[in-house]
């Protein structure tokens, strides 16, 4: 990846930090998005640095269409060129329907969703004149299966798994490859505030009878953004221990 560009929204911490990581490490150079944490963004980026890899920060809500396409516009304007895009950006509500706020079904609608559509908007017109990009969309195992007490963030998954598919059949004749990766229970702080008894139930179901390493969900991004996966698009991989299939 030696001369590219790449963005991972939500790269503060968790998977968005050993995503923006794994891209650098191919030799990238990484623009790591953040809304609420910059200690945590620029902890990534030092992480990076000290690993010998470039990256800078931009804050943005990309839940705001226009703050999305000034962050794009501003990365392409001083970097030249956008080449990848991670859309990792995501929160959590979770509750049961019955009990769920209608601002907490928007709110996660708004960032997982919405953001995800706003940024591939942007993204998409420079990757269009370039006639080449990478688009990699962060969905989630709640998104394939569903799960009781996140109908808003399983919706907003789901709805990840739908965009990535039609938005990779509008681009793939520029050279666009549009893929999703789903991961199941992975060791972060959104999985940390788990009870032990939520945690063992959860394990239960997984065939590999453990959660996953934000890093295993690193190595299947960065082999999507890479050459080695250019003949793949519009498809929707599960890293998720066999808890899906």
């Amino acid at each position: 990846m030696q001369g590219k560009v790449a963005l991972v929204t939500g790269a503060s911490g968790g998977i968005g930090r050993e995503i923006a990581k794994a891209l650098a490490k191919e030799g990238a150079y990484v623009v790591v998005n953040y809304n609420g944490s910059q200690a945590g963004a620029d902890e990534t980026v030092r992480q990076i640095e000290a690993a010998g890899g470039r990256a800078g920060v931009y804050q943005c809500n990309v839940s705001n269409f226009e703050e999305s396409g000034a962050m794009i516009s501003s990365i392409i304007k001083e970097q030249g060129s956008l080449d990848i895009l991670v859309n990792n950006s995501g929160i959590t509500r979770d509750n049961l329907l019955l009990k769920m706020k209608e601002e907490d079904f928007d709110s996660v609608i708004d960032i997982n969703l919405k953001g995800t559509f706003n940024c591939i908007k942007h993204a998409a017109r420079q990757m269009l004149k370039q006639k080449s990009g990478r688009i990699i969309n962060i969905s989630s195992v709640s998104g394939v299966m569903g799960n009781a007490g996140q109908a808003n963030y399983s919706a907003s998954k789901a709805g990840v798994i739908g965009l990535t598919k039609s938005v990779a059949r509008e681009l793939a004749s520029r050279g666009i490859t549009v893929n999703a990766v789903a991961p199941g229970f992975v060791d972060t702080k959104m999985t940390e505030v788990l009870t032990d008894e939520v945690k063992e139930t959860a394990v239960k179901q997984i065939p590999l009878a453990r959660f996953g390493k934000p890093e295993e969900i690193a190595d299947m991004t960065a082999f999507l953004a890479s050459e080695k996966a250019g003949y793949i698009t519009g498809q929707v991989i599960s890293v998720d221990g066999g808890m899906s299939m």
